[in-house]
C-alpha cells in the first residue's frame, strides 16, 4: 500500500471540506413522495427528486414489482444474449417503442448505459458526433467511447449557427447530432425543430436524450418530440425509467429496428452487463401504462411548476426560464449553494446545491425539481422557506 497515495486523497478531501464544497450523503428512511424522511429529520418537503409525476410510491407500480419479483425472482444473473432475456423485457420494449413512435426499443440497466452503448455502436472511422456543450455527462462519455477515428465536435448550447458550423466541419462520413431534450441543470428545452431542419440539410441523424423530458413535457408526457408536434421524426430517443416513470431504474434506446439490432450485436453495455432485472422491467411497464391512462398528471405537474415559479418571482427570486419541471436558481459560488441548501434543510425543505464540476465555475445553483406529489400547501411552505433563506444570503426580498 502507498502511504503517499492515501495521504494525497485525504488532503484532497480535507481541502473540499475546508472550502465548503464537500458533498455529504443523506440517508432516506422511507419512500419518495411530496415529502420524505432522512436519518435525523422527518416530514421534509422534497424539492430535489426526479420523481416528477409522483409515481415512485404509487401502489400500482409497487404491486407490479412485487408480482414480478415473485414470478421471475431477483434476476437471471446473465447478460441478454446468454440467458438474461425475459418476456417482460419484450413487453416493456414494445411499450416504449409504441409510446416513442419508433420501430423498436432496447432496455439497459440505466440511461447512462444506454447513452454509452448506442453512440459507439453506431459511429465508426470517418464519422462525426456533434454534441451540445451542456449535454449530460453520459452523452459526453458515449462520444468519447467512439475512439480516436471518430470526430467529436461540440456546438454552443442550443446555438443553431454553431451547430451549422460543426456540421460543415464534420466531413463526408455519417453525422450524429446529439442533444438533451430537457437539459438537466438548466431546465430548458432543446430547439428540436431547428435541429431537425439542419439535420435534413446536412444528411445527419438526430439523437435526443429524453431522460428529463419523458413524463414531463408534451401534452401527454411523451417528451420533446410531442412538445413540438414532431413525434416519429427523431431518429434515436434515449431515456430512463428512473425519473418521472417511478424512479426504480432502467434506461432505453428507441429508434429504427436496424439501430436497435446493431445495439444488440455490438453495444458493450448490452454484451457485457447483466440485463435489467425483471422486477424493474415490470415497474417500468406499469409506469408507462399508468401514464397512458392518466395524462392529467402531466397537466397537474405543469400547473404546480407555474405556481412555484410565481411564488419565487413574487419574492424576488429569479429562476432560469423554462417549460420543464426543473427550476434552477443561480447563486454563483459552489460553497454558497451548499450552504443555502443546508439552511433550507434545517427549515424542513430538502433541495441540493450544485456547483463545479457538475456545472461550470461561477454558475452554482439551487436546482428545484417540482413533483406532482407535492401539494399546494407543500409548495407554499417551500416558497416561504426559500424566501427566508435566499434573503438571508442576499438573493431575495427581505
Amino acid at each position: 500500500m502507498s502511504k503517499a497515495f492515501y495521504d494525497h486523497l485525504d488532503n484532497t478531501l480535507n481541502h473540499l471540506k475546508e472550502a465548503g464544497t464537500y458533498k455529504r450523503l443523506q440517508y432516506l428512511t422511507g419512500p419518495i413522495s411530496g415529502k420524505a424522511a432522512i436519518e435525523g429529520k422527518s416530514d421534509l418537503v422534497l424539492l430535489c427528486s426526479n420523481n416528477y409525476l409522483g409515481l415512485a410510491n404509487k401502489p400500482e407500480l409497487v404491486e407490479a414489482g412485487i408480482a414480478a419479483l415473485k414470478k421471475y425472482g431477483a434476476g437471471a444473473a446473465s447478460v441478454r444474449f446468454i440467458c438474461g432475456t425475459y418476456d417482460i423485457h419484450r413487453d416493456l420494449e414494445q411499450k416504449i417503442a409504441s409510446i416513442m413512435k419508433t420501430e423498436a426499443a432496447l432496455t439497459y440497466t440505466s440511461a447512462w448505459a444506454a447513452n454509452t452503448a448506442v453512440i459507439p455502436a453506431l459511429m465508426g472511422p470517418g464519422d462525426a458526433v456533434i454534441s451540445d456543450e451542456l449535454n449530460h455527462a453520459s452523452i459526453i462519455d458515449g462520444c468519447r467511447a467512439t475512439g480516436k477515428d471518430v470526430k467529436k465536435l461540440v456546438y454552443k448550447h442550443s446555438d443553431m449557427d454553431s451547430l451549422r458550423e460543426k456540421l460543415q466541419e464534420a466531413g463526408n462520413g455519417n453525422k450524429l447530432i446529439i442533444t438533451d431534450g430537457v437539459f438537466s441543470m438548466e431546465g430548458d428545452i432543446a430547439p428540436l425543430p431547428e435541429i431537425l431542419k439542419l439535420a435534413k440539410a446536412f444528411d445527419a441523424i438526430v439523437m435526443v436524450d429524453d431522460s428529463h423530458a419523458t413524463g414531463v413535457i408534451g401534452k401527454t408526457g411523451k417528451g420533446t418530440a410531442e412538445y413540438y408536434g414532431l413525434e416519429g421524426q427523431v431518429d434515436i430517443i434515449t431515456g430512463t425509467l428512473g425519473k418521472a416513470l417511478g424512479g426504480a431504474g432502467g434506461g432505453f434506446v428507441a429508434g429504427k429496428k436496424s439501430v436497435v439490432d446493431i445495439c444488440v450485436q455490438r453495444s458493450r453495455p448490452h454484451l457485457f452487463s447483466n440485463s435489467l432485472p425483471p422486477v424493474l422491467a415490470a415497474i417500468g411497464l406499469a409506469a408507462l401504462t399508468y401514464l397512458e391512462g392518466h395524462p392529467e398528471m402531466v397537466t397537474s405537474l405543469h400547473k404546480k411548476v407555474a405556481y412555484l415559479r410565481s411564488k419565487l418571482n413574487e419574492a424576488g427570486i429569479e429562476p432560469l426560464e423554462g417549460d420543464s419541471a426543473i427550476v434552477p436558481v443561480i447563486v454563483g459560488d459552489t460553497a454558497t449553494s451548499i450552504k443555502i441548501a443546508a439552511d433550507m434543510l434545517n427549515k424542513g425543505v430538502y433541495a441540493i446545491g450544485f456547483g463545479f464540476p457538475v456545472v461550470p465555475e461561477g454558475t452554482a445553483r439551487i436546482r428545484i425539481q417540482v413533483s406532482d406529489a407535492l401539494t399546494y400547501e407543500n409548495i407554499d411552505y417551500a416558497a416561504k422557506v426559500m424566501t427566508e433563506v435566499f434573503a438571508a444570503h442576499g438573493f431575495a426580498k427581505k
